[in-house]
């Protein structure tokens, strides 16, 4: 359908009828939904009025959404088909790793892979949109949503976001088994006060240009079909009622032109947070701001068409936002039909496939991170083990938003390890606290490897935690065993770094294996026993402890900067009892091998406007293993007419090295890649200095310097 015939079906419609195109309802309006939150039960709408809606949350299954397909198409006067959208984080029913760990395995064509396949699963459920990718910055792991969030950094945020969309949404929506990726939400939700859910977000304009947006703007240009409004608050005004945040940067700067849809009930909770008056000016404000899609309140429905007919609303703005919906079901396909890829057949075909089940194993295997070894690891298998601790036969380590996942398809690690080395020596003790047995196991065990951390109800959103240590009871548990162990191998499974300075210090090997997806037990395994050589990164630093949050390893210069040195220092930027350092930064990691980097080569020393120039090392696998390395290349702008990031992550490429073995890796340096929001606030670069790091980690101090002139 073309965008004449859309028109003349636009400009047949009645008033209510476009502001019902407006409106979604989740599955409580239907005969029930699963995993809804927020209020649905006061709308009071006319009979059959849900089945005349735009668009429906959270419902899904290829028979329950043809069957409701078809009743809404025909109780729509136009029979206009709806759109069905849902949370498909990270998987259907086949669930990858959290986005989070998703990041640490520094692979954005992983990210597209993943997405991809997510993408194949949702479509043949009948969905159309997933409320993904979350391009979100977050330094502050007390939110927990942190764990949809991809990390700290803007650039690498980016980077996962548009190939989220890539993977998504492919060439063309409307192709088969492609599903409309939402990126939200917008804006600057990662960086909420207190990381406290739901909370007001007080940043500068600088910080929300240069750090926070660049990753939504990634998404954009990789042609996200729709945006999500966040529930914070931007210069004090709710985003979603805000007009210069959603006009002025996202359709105007940054040209979107898609749909952009509120979060749950945001538009209603305009009037709690006091910005607007009633249900009435809160849709008002809402559509003035260019908001289209009212999701789970009942402003536009219950307000929009008598603001028009009063003249307050110009009915223009509600055509624009119907258009912008009738647009997307056209580019889905929906007219032609409005069951798009959804089938019985196409779910038995695609649902927990052997192809998405392995992805989500080698996903896993590139996204778990090494922190720390003393030799522990990988285990011999001729050693007796003890696998211990309350998360070592749980199968609750997919994530809180793997909604339509079957928890009992799930690989617990101790199954894993069963399944995988069955002829080794271990026990297994799934406990919450340290008993005699456990004790006198320990003491006779060449390895004791303690499963720690945050299962997936304990992270997520509305899961905001004060101190982000370990749960109740598992530090003494560690502590016990421990004391009574050999070797203590730790792994901590959880959607945020959690602030462990104890167990890092005492354990002989720390893993950290995020919530590693249906199959990501068997890739823990893999590691632990050596048949995998870890090679994840963290995409978000681990604090010392909460008091340090938020943290990043971006930080700002200060005029009275600690020198590298344990101790505290009067009168210096520090605390008096904890490092200014996190645990563990951005971007470290380790290998069961080891890289050399050579000294960092450009090919010249002035950078040219217009021009480039590149950087190269020459990295060597001195160890015994086969490896995968993520380069990364850091830049950092010396003297600005701003206070500059301590450094900034600018170029990464994750190359493997057999044993033995060298390869040359080279970045191209522009003057985009420069550009930053200037003292007089224009987008530019500005002359002068430049130090460019490559190494392994963000702490690299493999260094060669530029000027760009």
């Amino acid at each position: 359908m073309n965008d004449n015939l859309l028109s003349a079906l636009l400009a047949d419609m009645s008033i209510e009828e476009k502001v019902e195109q407006l409106v979604q309802l989740n599955g409580d309006f239907f005969g029930g939904a699963e995993a809804l939150t927020g209020p649905a039960a006061e709308f009071h709408l006319a009979e059959n009025q849900p089945y005349r809606t735009g668009s429906v949350l959270s419902e899904h299954g290829a028979k329950r959404l043809r069957e409701l397909q078809d009743k809404m198409t025909a109780e729509q006067p136009h029979h206009i088909p709806a759109l069905f959208m849902a949370d498909v984080i990270h998987g259907y029913r086949t669930i990858f790793p959290v986005p989070i760990a998703q990041g640490c395995s520094f692979n954005p064509k992983l990210t597209e892979e993943i997405s991809a396949a997510a993408a194949r699963e949702a479509t043949s459920a009948g969905l159309h949109v997933t409320f993904s990718p979350m391009a979100d910055l977050s330094r502050d792991s007390r939110w927990g949503r942190c764990m949809e969030s991809t990390g700290e950094d803007p650039w690498l945020n980016a980077r996962l976001a548009e190939s989220a969309v890539k993977g998504f949404q492919g060439e063309n929506v409307g192709e088969k088994h492609k599903i409309a990726a939402c990126v939200k939400h917008f804006a600057a939700y990662g960086m909420v006060q207190s990381g406290r859910d739901y909370n007001v977000t007080e940043i500068s304009e600088r910080t929300l240009l240069d750090d926070c947006l660049p990753s939504y703007l990634a998404a954009i240009k990789a042609g996200a079909e729709l945006v999500m409004t966040a529930f914070n608050t931007i210069d004090r005004i709710p985003c979603t009622i805000n007009r210069h945040l959603m006009r002025d940067i996202l359709r105007d700067e940054m040209g979107f032109d898609g749909v952009l849809i509120s979060d749950y009930n945001a538009i209603g909770e305009s009037i709690i947070h006091g910005a607007a008056e009633d249900s009435r000016d809160a849709a008002k404000l809402a559509i003035e701001a260019g908001c289209d899609i009212d999701m789970m309140s009942e402003c536009y429905i219950k307000r929009l068409a008598e603001l028009i007919r009063d003249g307050e609303v110009d009915e223009k703005l509600l055509d624009e936002a119907v258009m912008r919906v009738l647009r997307l079901k056209n580019k889905l396909g929906l007219f032609e039909n409005p069951y798009k890829d959804g089938s019985e057949e196409a779910e038995r075909i695609y649902l927990y496939c052997k192809e998405h089940l392995e992805l989500s194993r080698r996903a896993a295997e590139e996204s778990i991170v090494l922190l720390k070894n003393n030799g522990a690891l990988p285990l011999k298998k001729t050693n007796k083990i003890i696998v211990a601790g309350p998360l070592a036969d749980s199968r609750r380590i997919v994530g809180s938003w793997a909604i339509f996942a079957e928890e009992e398809r799930t690989v617990s690690p101790i199954a894993a390890i069963s399944a995988l080395y069955p002829d080794c020596d271990v026990s297994f003790y799934p406990c919450t606290e340290a008993d005699e047995r456990l004790i006198a196991a320990a003491k006779g065990a060449d390895a004791v490897v303690l499963m720690l951390g945050e299962d997936q109800t304990m992270t997520g959103e509305s899961m905001s935690r004060a101190d982000i240590s370990l749960p109740d009871g598992q530090n003494e548990l560690f502590c016990t065993v421990s004391a009574a162990a050999k070797r203590i191998v730790t792994v901590l499974f959880g959607g945020r770094p959690l602030a462990v300075p104890e167990i890092a210090e005492k354990s002989d090997a720390l893993v950290m294996a995020w919530l590693p997806g249906t199959h990501g037990a068997y890739a823990l395994a893999d590691i632990l026993f050596g048949a995998v050589n870890p090679s994840g990164r963290l995409s978000m630093s681990f604090p010392y402890c909460s008091g340090q949050l938020p943290i990043s390893y971006a930080s700002y210069r200060t005029g009275r900067p600690k020198p590298d040195v344990d101790r505290f220092i009067p009168y210096l930027s520090n605390y008096m009892d904890v490092p200014n350092l996190p645990l563990y930064s951005f971007g470290e990691g380790l290998s069961y091998t080891e890289f050399e980097y050579s000294p960092v080569t450009l090919s010249s020393d002035t950078l040219s406007r217009g021009g480039r120039i590149t950087a190269s090392v020459t990295v060597k696998n001195v160890g015994e293993r086969d490896g995968l390395e993520p380069v990364q290349m850091y830049i950092s702008d010396l003297k600005g007419s701003v206070v500059r990031p301590t450094r900034e992550l600018r170029g990464l490429e994750k190359i493997f090295i057999e044993a033995g073995g060298k390869r040359t890796v080279t970045f191209e340096i522009d003057e985009e890649m420069l550009k930053f929001h200037t003292l007089s606030m224009d987008f530019r670069a500005e002359d002068g200095d430049f130090a460019v790091r490559i190494g392994g980690s963000s702490r690299t101090e493999n260094v060669a310097y530029f000027r760009l002139v």
